[in-house]
Formats: structure tokens, sequence, C-alpha cells
């Protein structure tokens, strides 16, 4: 249902995302990505490296990296795709914010909103000339 190919919107060395395979309907679920938690504080071993810009908040006292496809669906201000958390299963569930078609890149807004357009770190480190090593 779902591939990882080469993406024209990751800025990354890597280049990858997210693909649908097959046309989904809004509202769709697309992935359950399982979550690997950790405590807040332990984040400051994780800003130190290239990690830290994967990691998802996951309640109020911990952050989380995702398996699976979670942790590659790129950022959009106008995505395709929405998530939500959820704690019962300990995953983020991927729905189709709109019809998605065979072959589009699935993408998400890394804001958590999916009508945010609140600057995102990696913007505001490329603007003023710090890009994050």
């Amino acid at each position: 249902m779902l591939e990882v190919k080469t993406s024209k919107l990751s800025n990354g060395e890597l280049n990858r995302g997210v693909f649908a395979m097959r046309d989904f309907a809004k509202g769709e679920l697309l992935h359950e990505a399982p979550v690997l938690p950790y405590l807040n504080e332990e984040h400051e071993h994780i800003e130190k490296t290239l990690l830290a810009d994967y990691a998802f908040e996951y309640g109020a006292n911990h952050t989380a990296f995702l398996l699976g496809y979670g942790m590659l669906f790129n950022h959009s201000y106008t995505p395709n795709a929405t998530y939500s958390i959820n704690f019962d299963n300990h995953t983020f569930d991927f729905y189709a914010y709109r019809d998605i078609q065979a072959g589009e890149e699935i993408l998400i807004n890394y804001n958590g909103d999916e009508d945010c357009d609140d600057p995102l770190w990696f913007y505001e480190e490329e603007q003023s000339g710090n890009k994050k090593e």
C-alpha cells in the first residue's frame, strides 16, 4: 500500500519519502507506526544527534521515535495526510486528510495541525545560515 522512494521535497542527503501505491479515500487509515518512547529529560542526549529531527512529542512526559514509515513522511503546509496518537496501541495512526492518488507522496504537517503554518526548526536554521549538522 505504501513504498519508500526518492522524494523531490526532501532536502536531506537521503531524499526519501513515502508514496501511495494505490488510491486512498479521505479518512482512510494509511499506516500504524509503532512507538519507541523515552522520557523527555533524556531528549538532551538525542538533541546532539541527527535523530532529534525525527522525534515526535508523545504525551506530556515522553518523546518518541516511530517505527515503520512513521519517521519517513515529509512535511508540507498543505498536507494530504494527518496523524493521531493512539496511546492504547502505542502507535501513531496516519490517515488520508484528503483523497490521495496512487504515486502521490504522503505528506504531513510537522506542526501537528494540518492548517498550522508556523515556521519549522529546519526552515529557521536554513534562513539564518545555521544549518544543523
